[in-house]
């Protein structure tokens, strides 16, 4: 059942992304230009200009993204942490794996901030969790949790105080298998770290795992900008609303799923 929600999680996820639609769009056009439609070739075509128009003209993930960054404050105030638990996803695994050495994508601030935290608190464990989570990859499921290892070492955490949790494929997985792994008590505390975003998500997850003593530590953040002023940047906005209507698509499966 798991692998089930695994696949079907990851299948969603590419009907969450916009430009999905977008080629969507297209593919009706062409349709109804094999059918000699014409009148809806223009409509098909126009929708599809209008909405790359505005995604590319308009910030429109920012305000998305916000109402997720928002749920949770950056640097909340604490005094005594058990554990840093570290959420994967900020490795670039398919450099790592040709070049070596460690690898990030955008969300790098995960494992910047893992370490910065275990100096703050020298008597927590530092944790990662995270297998490999992409449909049909079979690389090794120790890439991701062996960049972050090897980085926190370099920048001067002890090896010892390092917990690493590999098999896990998403956020669920994450939640159960690192309670299953480092056993927590009561009245511990925990700080979980990951993307802003990703937040809401995480800490529903690990609570409906049965963890409590959660404190969210969001990172990554992504929406700095506030209102629609024009940007004339697709690449940028369009990734934004993608990342934004995963999340929100992906709290929307996790809790029909009970996740």
């Amino acid at each position: 059942m798991q692998d089930l929600f695994f696949v079907a999680s990851k299948t969603i996820g590419l009907a969450a992304r916009l430009e999905t639609w977008l080629l969507l769009l297209m593919v009706l056009a062409l349709y109804a230009l094999w059918r000699r439609r014409y009148g809806w070739v223009g409509i098909w075509l126009g929708l599809c200009f209008v909405a790359t128009l505005l995604i590319t003209a308009f910030p429109l993930g920012y305000l998305l993204l916000t109402g997720l960054e928002s749920r949770y404050p950056a640097n909340p105030a604490v005094t005594r942490v058990d554990d840093i638990i570290v959420l994967g996803g900020g490795e670039a695994l398919p450099p790592y794996r040709r070049w070596g050495g460690v690898e990030v994508n955008d969300a790098g601030e995960r494992l910047i901030e893992g370490a910065i935290l275990a100096r703050r608190f020298p008597d927590a464990r530092l944790v990662y969790t995270g297998g490999v989570g992409t449909l049909g990859d079979h690389g090794g499921n120790g890439d991701p949790s062996a960049i972050n290892h090897d980085a926190w070492v370099a920048l001067g955490v002890a090896s010892e105080r390092i917990v690493l949790e590999r098999a896990s494929r998403d956020t669920s997985e994450n939640a159960s298998m690192t309670r299953d792994l480092l056993q927590p008590g009561p009245g511990q505390v925990h700080l979980i770290v990951t993307s802003a975003f990703h937040m809401p998500r995480a800490m529903e997850s690990f609570a409906r795992a049965g963890w409590t003593g959660l404190v969210a530590w969001p990172v990554d953040f992504r929406s700095g900008r506030l209102g629609l002023r024009p940007t004339w940047q697709l690449d940028q906005n369009l990734s934004d609303i993608d990342v934004a209507l995963k999340e929100y698509v992906g709290l929307l499966v996790y809790r029909m799923a009970g996740k």
